[in-house]
């Protein structure tokens, strides 16, 4: 048992939660009852959500006093939120888990049995199929095999929120300070026995994350964990000059030698457009790094927190 007493922590964020936050706290404090007894919080972080969500928490204290509400000043995005969830978590167990119901609270016992099996120190859940249109799974699909490519992260695919940790593979992860947040990344470079289990998510009507969102999300995780892109255009110049170095010696050798003049607008349109791409693109690589180094060199806080009730 920890320090404080508390068994089990389940932590979960608010936006846009009203429809569900009722039965999920509900449900939550039935399944941690089930596995630790009264032991238990239910840490709950409001990240800025314009509904009356956090009215409804609040309205559930008096019926659930193990409910530790932080309400943070504005929204400060999930993965954020997240985290400060776990920052003020106390169990020896912390359970993350989305409050929408797409992941069930019950699965808490069986992924505390397997962690236990397996002298783990996290349990997460994975999808064996994603679900979503036609379009989403194929746009997940593009997105891990290109993460995968870029970055020098093993993630498995289709890992979904929920997750079952030890304290302190939780205190593990609350020492890393970044600004510019990868939550994924976090979750795995804090190392330690990690093991996967199969879940099966609730329906949803669509995706939460937009392509924009994802294309986003992609190139803020590949730039927090990996300097290959910044390999990769080194390498694209070194290529594009061998290239070009080619090409001007064919066409020294067509002057001299057969006195030709070379000829082709056209061609010199699209090497001019082609090159200036490929330019822009990199400048923008790079501008991504130096935009997430200036953001931590500023080290301006995470998130800021309003006010935190707890019995």
């Amino acid at each position: 048992m920890s320090a404080t007493g508390v068994q089990l922590s389940i932590v979960s964020t608010l936006y846009r939660s009203s429809p569900t936050i009722e039965q999920f706290i509900r449900r939550s404090a039935a399944a941690a009852r089930e596995l630790a007894g009264e032991s238990f919080e239910i840490v709950i972080v409001n990240d800025g959500s314009p509904d009356d969500s956090i009215d409804k928490v609040r309205a559930l204290r008096g019926e659930f006093p193990q409910i530790v509400l932080v309400d943070l000043s504005r929204n400060f995005g999930h993965h954020v939120a997240l985290l400060e969830g776990l920052r003020y978590s106390r169990g020896e167990l912390v359970y993350l888990i989305d409050s929408d119901l797409e992941e069930a609270p019950e699965w808490v016992a069986d992924f505390r049995d397997k962690l236990t099996s397996n002298q783990a120190d996290v349990v997460f859940g994975y999808q064996e199929t994603r679900k979503g249109s036609a379009f989403e799974r194929l746009s997940g699909a593009i997105y891990w095999w290109v993460f995968r490519r870029l970055s020098d992260l093993d993630l498995p695919a289709n890992v979904v929120t929920c997750r079952l940790m030890t304290r302190r593979y939780v205190d593990a992860v609350n020492m890393y300070g970044e600004r510019e947040l990868s939550f994924g990344g976090v979750l795995s470079v804090a190392g330690f026995v990690q093991v996967g289990t199969p879940v099966a998510k609730g329906d949803k009507e669509s995706s939460s994350y937009s392509l924009r969102l994802k294309i986003w999300h992609m190139a803020n995780s590949i730039s927090a964990f990996s300097v290959k892109p910044l390999n990769a255009i080194f390498a694209l110049g070194i290529a594009v000059c061998m290239v070009a170095s080619l090409v001007v010696v064919y066409l020294v050798s067509v002057s001299l030698f057969w006195n030709r003049s070379p000829t082709g607008w056209t061609s010199v349109i699209v090497s001019v457009w082609l090159l200036g791409g490929l330019t822009l693109t990199s400048l923008g690589v790079i501008a991504i790094y130096l935009g997430k180094t200036l953001s931590e060199v500023k080290a301006r806080p995470r998130a800021i927190v309003r006010s935190i009730e707890r019995s």
